[in-house]
């Protein structure tokens, strides 16, 4: 995703060489965002892909590097609020995205809880709502149930944005991977900047806060 608004290719800006963070209070140095999405070019207009324009959108307003492959996924990294936040894009498909947390929780040390954020796209929002949740079911969504089948719990938090519903009759793997309509494209990516905000306050103040001031 284009960070600027059209889908297409990730460009974000060069970041600065920074200290690492120091350790918080309860321990935590670190926040994991995790972008649900398919690896491709003709995935990138996609409801499935929404979770990757998040991802590209943060990276480019905190000035942070391009995208690097590592392993199973695509990584960047920054600090923010005093805290390192590390951007991820798994490269597994998202049925099987829970694969590249796997590789990811034998060296990032985080308390999944509290230091982990999932960015999905949701069928069962309309068009442009956003809901953060501090932990659930997968709501039939096949990344999520991988990450939580990996994790083995559902106590993390997820941003979740709507894609809208299918039309009665239409197969969800056809809809979640067809490009939106333009109008429904437009709302999604005027969005991003919030997204990208709402991104920021939870790994500065939590999925409570983030709740209450983003989800609608």
């Amino acid at each position: 995703m284009n960070p600027a608004g059209a889908p297409g290719p990730d460009i974000s800006r060069p970041s600065s060489d920074a200290p690492s963070p120091p350790e918080d209070a309860d321990g935590s140095r670190l926040k994991l965002v995790l972008g649900l999405g398919n690896p491709g070019r003709e995935y990138d207009a996609t409801r499935h892909n929404v979770g990757w324009w998040v991802m590209d959108r943060f990276a480019y307003d905190h000035g942070l590097a391009a995208f690097e492959r590592r392993g199973q996924r695509l990584e960047t990294a920054g600090t923010i609020g005093g805290r390192e936040i590390r951007l991820v894009k798994p490269r597994t498909y998202v049925n099987r995205s829970g694969l590249a947390l796997a590789e990811l929780r034998q060296t990032a040390g985080f308390e999944t809880a509290r230091d982990l954020l999932v960015v999905a796209d949701d069928t069962n929002l309309d068009v442009g709502r956003i809901r953060f949740r501090p932990g659930g079911g997968a709501g039939g969504h096949k990344g999520l149930r991988s990450v939580t089948t990996v994790l083995g719990t559902r106590t993390y938090a997820r941003l979740r944005i709507g894609v809208g519903l299918a039309p009665p009759g239409t197969d969800l793997s056809a809809w979640v991977l067809s490009a939106m309509p333009e109008e429904d494209e437009d709302v999604v990516v005027a969005l991003l900047p919030e997204l990208s905000r709402a991104v920021g306050v939870w790994a500065e103040e939590g999925v409570e806060v983030a709740m209450n001031r983003f989800n609608r």
